[in-house]
């Protein structure tokens, strides 16, 4: 049987021309340590670890969530089990039922252990479940890391870890409450396993990786199971790390195919639990992952996923450009650099005399690369594209890149010796070391300057509703008289809560228009405070309230199933939340708007709103409340970009100094406060104090 390590990639050292005298005794440990000394530093996964770690919960706390699918279909459904209101999109409704509670259920566990720790805090279990989140994407990046590390190559290794670590990409995904990254960090715990050659003797690769797509695909994002596909073409048809003789080659296909075979049945196990707990949430026997592949590849032609936008084919590389910059055209060039190596430099992967009994490294290794270019050439066949739709191939675009980065340094190398014939170790060369570490080092750099224009000129929502909570809402606690001044030393459990006065008094309703898509959600909104749309000019369907509104009947089967056991009532299961099992009458899978979910702008005490003095844009739908300040004051407003009328450049990346920022327009991102409302509510309050703070005390 072949060395299992025959895949990795080396450069076998030129011999020198004078032989080599034996070292003497006394200078046996000065020649070890030299020989430690010129190899490429790579730290140990405790320490990749750590390292990552301080990104990715630096990730946690400051990036924005970018999508409104996040919130309205993942984090609302959440705020709804853990607190029991929230909004309720057409997706969660039991007649669709394509997205999984199961999943959201994951994501109760941190949620609920902030509470307990930090007394009922909403905005530190929404932190909580973000760092959960990044640390689970540490673990798996640091697994693929060291994986690489020990069975592609060392150098491999290290441009990975450092392309990870600072991608503006891995910033956004990792700590996202989407499906896509879930399926990321199961993917890439997949690959630590899937990136060891294939043999009879490891069992362990092929079930550990089966099982790791499978939940990826069931729990999170069943699309992601796509890439998986080299993984299980290598199981059935590579010999890989086995050697097999011809006339063996029927039995060894064989229990080949009997491994994965079964492998596949153990991960179908996980289907299980996930189809038990969806059924229970929604009242009726629900298949989640088929739901998702039906409507999205089977609605017909009047729904399906292109309702809600469609993108030209060049979106995804773009789109990766800003995210990944150069390590995109790195990652596109893996495998025409693999077959240029193969000509060029074919020793580098230890390539001896070609043998029909055993595969070629260079096959292995296109197996390796094939993921990426599977995923993205998918994803940019679809019409409807979006960005997270990407992030299950983060970790693979990093790796390919680092590969390429390797590869060329390699034809450097060889080039450098033919035209030399130097018998001197190129690898040890500053000139090589030097092109490989620019290209890491601007990568990073350009990569934090996006994160760093990510978080100055698009934080806005959430910098306001966190001063919506923090120095809004007490204001009028002081203004009110009811919050009074404790002693020092006064325990916390006997100071009344801010949202538990806002309960039961003020009734204060926070609306949102045109920017309904940016609301970063209920669990960033204190307790007590309502949030509902105003119409706008958009006219697609936006969420209903959980339990609200008009419902109609849910369809069950009638037969055998109509008595089954998912039918007994929500409680029966502990499943504390039946308004999951109710099928709302406005809620609809064409998009189509439902003109109930709206209020009008004159009953909220409170609106969020964006206003662009430079270049303002009003209608009679979406008058600029901003400027009207005979209804409204402006509470607290903080810049955000005008990204049409600012320039590509310094819009896509940020750089301190006025030459720089003087290049991009910024508007207003508002909290606006309806005067006359809220004047009135705090003069009812006011005058009723007294007998509140008794009642509370």
């Amino acid at each position: 049987m072949a060395d299992v390590q025959h895949i990795r990639l080396r450069r076998p050292e030129p011999i020198d021309q004078k032989p080599k005298q034996p070292p003497r005794h006394t200078g046996i440990l000065q020649d070890q340590l030299r020989r430690a000394a010129r190899r490429p530093w790579n730290p140990s996964f405790s320490l990749a670890v750590r390292i990552l770690l301080l990104i990715r919960v630096t990730g946690a706390m400051y990036s924005n969530i970018d999508d409104c699918d996040e919130v309205f279909n993942f984090w609302e459904p959440l705020h709804f089990l853990d607190h029991g209101y929230g909004f309720q999109t057409w997706e969660v409704s039991p007649e669709y039922a394509v997205r999984s509670w199961a999943y959201i259920l994951l994501h109760i566990f941190p949620a609920r252990l902030a509470k307990l720790v930090l007394a009922g805090d909403k905005r530190a279990a929404f932190f909580a479940v973000r760092i959960t989140l990044a640390v689970i994407s540490v673990l798996a990046e640091a697994k693929f890391y060291r994986t690489v590390y020990e069975k592609i190559n060392e150098r491999v290794g290290r441009y990975l870890f450092f392309m990870l670590l600072f991608s503006a990409g891995m910033w956004n995904a990792s700590a996202a409450l989407l499906p896509s990254s879930f399926a990321m960090y199961l993917s890439t715990f997949a690959f630590s396993y899937a990136l060891a050659p294939s043999s009879e003797a490891n069992n362990r690769r092929t079930l550990a990786a089966t099982l790791l797509f499978a939940t990826g695909a069931i729990v999170g994002w069943p699309f992601a199971l796509a890439l998986s596909v080299p993984f299980v073409l290598e199981e059935l048809f590579i010999f890989s790390a086995d050697r097999v003789a011809p006339e063996l080659r029927f039995s060894w296909m064989l229990k080949r195919w009997k491994r994965l075979f079964t492998a596949g049945l153990y991960a179908s196990l996980i289907f299980i639990p996930v189809i038990a707990i969806d059924s229970i949430a929604y009242g009726k026997l629900v298949i989640v992952p088929w739901n998702i592949v039906k409507y999205n590849i089977f609605g017909g032609s009047e729904r399906g996923p292109d309702l809600y936008g469609t993108s030209p084919w060049n979106f995804y590389l773009l789109n990766l450009a800003l995210n990944f910059n150069v390590l995109t055209f790195f990652a596109l060039l893996s495998l025409p650099s693999l077959a240029v190596t193969y000509f060029v430099d074919r020793k580098r992967l230890g390539l001896a005399k070609p043998s029909v009994d055993q595969s070629s490294p260079f096959t292995v290794l296109a197996f390796r690369l094939a993921p990426f270019y599977l995923w993205t050439g998918i994803l940019t066949a679809q019409a409807h594209k979006e960005e997270r739709f990407m992030f299950p191939a983060y970790p693979l675009l990093c790796f390919n890149a680092a590969v390429t980065l390797y590869l060329m340094r390699g034809w450097l190398e060889t080039a450098f010796i033919k035209l030399t014939k130097s018998p001197y170790r190129a690898s040890q060369s500053t000139i090589f070391r030097t092109f490989t570490s620019s290209v890491v080092v601007a990568s990073a750099v350009i990569s934090i300057s996006r994160i760093l224009a990510l978080t100055y000129y698009y934080h806005s929502p959430m910098s306001v509703v966190f001063k919506f909570q923090v120095e809004e809402l007490p204001r009028l606690l002081r203004n009110t008289g009811l919050l009074p001044t404790y002693p020092p030393g006064t325990p916390e459990e006997d100071i009344p809560r801010i949202d538990l006065f806002f309960v039961k008094h003020f009734n204060m309703t926070l609306c949102v228009g045109k920017e309904w898509y940016r609301f970063p959600g209920h669990y960033l909104v204190p307790t007590g405070v309502r949030v509902d749309f105003v119409k706008s000019e958009f006219e697609g369907l936006l969420p209903g309230h959980f339990g609200e509104g008009e419902f109609k009947q849910a369809s069950v089967p009638n037969d055998i199933l109509s008595v089954a056991w998912w039918n007994k009532p929500a409680s029966w299961y502990g499943w504390q939340r039946p308004e999951t099992r109710l099928v709302p009458a406005g809620l609809n899978d064409l998009n189509r708007e439902q003109p109930n979910f709206y209020v009008p702008v004159e009953t909220c005490d409170y609106l969020l709103d964006l206003d662009f003095p430079k270049h303002p844009v009003s209608s009679d739908l979406e008058p600029r409340h901003a400027l009207d300040t005979k209804s409204w004051d402006r509470v607290y407003c903080t810049p955000f970009l005008d990204a049409r009328h600012s320039n590509l450049l310094t819009r896509t990346l940020w750089l301190p100094g006025e030459a720089w920022q003087s290049l991009n327009e910024f508007g207003d991102y508002c909290l606006l406060k309806n005067k006359d409302l809220v004047n009135r509510k705090e003069t009812r309050v006011r005058t009723m104090r007294h007998d509140i703070i008794f009642n509370l005390l």
